[in-house]
């Protein structure tokens, strides 16, 4: 066996790549602070019970557990940031008004999920804590779509769910956990054959409805649709008319805007609007949220909150990085001269590297495209032939 080679779908990041992401992380990040999101480090282990609050089942297959030897109790590895924050949010800020929080950085999944991805992402998103309106949730999907630029995405498009309708119809049935969880998976399969067949006990109007739903998907026009085919709920009513507000307002930012009202991402998980950024040619989702007003709760605080988080690698991956001017300098210590000019190219941010004894013949590899040379008493640059 060759103790040099990782796990499936574990990867290192080489220089190339690893730059991508930094500049990218770098300006999202900036991106996130000026519009008045605070950076939180959660840490990456955490006692299961804490790590799992609130997100039903959704995490539990997807983490890591092991136990520790301190404690002996079960600790679990992040699969998801934002639990994490929503616990800070919760218990250590313990703020009463809005609070914004921003993050980035390793989570692990047993498994990859999607195709061609990675089981350690780099996630970094945005969340917003204390507020309930719709408001909230159009200010982070604009900061979504502004992340996405700023990585180079282009031609996204945008998909909208919304998990109160499919939920508020199996309340007024007062549907069973055990056949709310098949219903679940029909939908989410958009198995229309088996959601008649899991359906056809309940009473007319709510078969109809579950029948109708994997149908309603398109542009603004399923919203009006959706009026006429569902039910006249109260939650039902309250979901189309977020929908609806969404697409008006971020019509300017995103052309594409697609509604899925049988799209149930995150359902154990979210509680009102749901949402994921595609982009062309991208094979995978290149950003997703939504609205988790019940994770709060879990953790002793009733905070309605709403977030989003992204992938880095998936973001740097097409993302255009500024060209990087590296300097070739001789290695020379004690040239107070010559150490003042590699000084300042790089508080300019310019690459100096300097020419360590006895590898003359490995220069290329450096990647240089310039030296310092001494010319009339001075050092200054000239490109390398």
């Amino acid at each position: 066996m060759r103790t040099w080679l990782l796990p499936e779908y574990i990867e290192d990041i080489l220089p190339g790549e690893a730059r991508r992401i930094e500049q990218v992380r770098r300006r999202i990040l900036d991106d996130f602070a000026v519009h008045g999101y605070e950076l939180v480090m959660p840490p990456l282990l955490e006692y299961v019970d804490s790590l799992l609050t609130g997100t039903g089942h959704d995490l539990d297959l997807q983490t890591f557990k092991l136990v520790d030897q301190l404690s002996g109790r079960m600790l679990g590895v992040r699969a998801d940031i934002t639990p994490q924050v929503a616990r800070i949010d919760a218990h250590l800020l313990n703020r009463d008004g809005i609070t914004r929080l921003c993050y980035a950085g390793s989570v692990l999944r047993t498994l990859p999920d999607g195709m061609n991805r990675t089981r350690e992402p780099l996630q970094i998103g945005a969340e917003i804590y204390g507020h309930r309106g719709i408001e909230s949730d159009v200010e982070v999907q604009r900061l979504m779509l502004r992340a996405l630029r700023l990585a180079g995405v282009r031609e996204v498009s945008l998909d909208i769910g919304h998990v109160a309708v499919f939920r508020a119809l199996l309340r007024r049935a007062k549907v069973s956990r055990g056949l709310e969880a098949e219903l679940f998976q029909a939908m989410q399969a958009k198995d229309a054959p088996a959601i008649a067949t899991l359906a056809r006990k309940l009473d007319r109007g709510t078969r109809a409805a579950l029948a109708a739903l994997p149908e309603l998907y398109g542009g603004p026009e399923v919203l009006v649709r959706a009026r006429r085919v569902l039910p006249a709920l109260p939650e039902i009513r309250a979901a189309l008319r977020d929908l609806t507000a969404l697409s008006k307002q971020l019509a300017d930012l995103v052309p594409i805007r697609s509604f899925d009202l049988g799209e149930l991402r995150g359902y154990h998980y979210h509680s009102g609007v749901v949402f994921a950024a595609y982009a062309n040619a991208r094979p995978n989702a290149m950003a997703q949220g939504g609205r988790y007003d019940e994770v709060g709760k879990a953790f002793g605080r009733a905070r309605p909150a709403t977030g989003f988080s992204m992938d880095l690698r998936e973001l740097a991956a097409g993302a255009g990085v500024a060209r990087e001017s590296r300097v070739l300098a001789p290695y020379r210590p004690q040239d107070d001269a010559l150490q003042r000019a590699i000084a300042a190219l790089r508080s300019r941010g310019t690459v100096v590297i300097e020419d360590l004894p006895g590898h003359s013949r490995f220069r290329g590899e450096l990647g240089c495209e310039r030296a310092l040379v001494r010319r009339n008493g001075r050092w200054a640059t000239q490109k390398i032939k």
